[in-house]
């Protein structure tokens, strides 16, 4: 039972998921790709996808804590998906 529970587990943390983004300042280094989430593990990576762009971050920060968001990115990770203009874009998280 507890592997069923535990694969149960992982399977949902490793989901998609689909919603709004925007970006912040953030924690961490200059230039450092990190994201906000509110339930994927610190340290965990994921791959953050808009308009064909598709970027790997780290999960540094809790949030966002604005409804209909699922993520947060910093401004290094912003800029390289290309949603400095827009703000707030419709991304994948994964």
């Amino acid at each position: 039972a507890l592997i069923v529970v535990l694969a149960a587990s992982a399977a949902s943390i490793c989901q998609a998921e689909t919603g709004l983004a925007s970006y912040y300042g953030g924690r961490g280094h200059h230039a450092e790709m990190t994201c906000a989430h509110r339930t994927r593990p610190f340290g965990s990576v994921v791959t953050v996808t808009h308009a064909g762009h598709s970027i790997r971050c780290r999960v540094n920060d809790r949030g966002p804590f604005v409804k209909g968001r699922v993520i947060d990115v910093s401004l290094s990770a912003a800029r390289a998906l290309g949603i400095m203009q827009a703000g707030v874009v419709r991304v994948s998280v994964e």
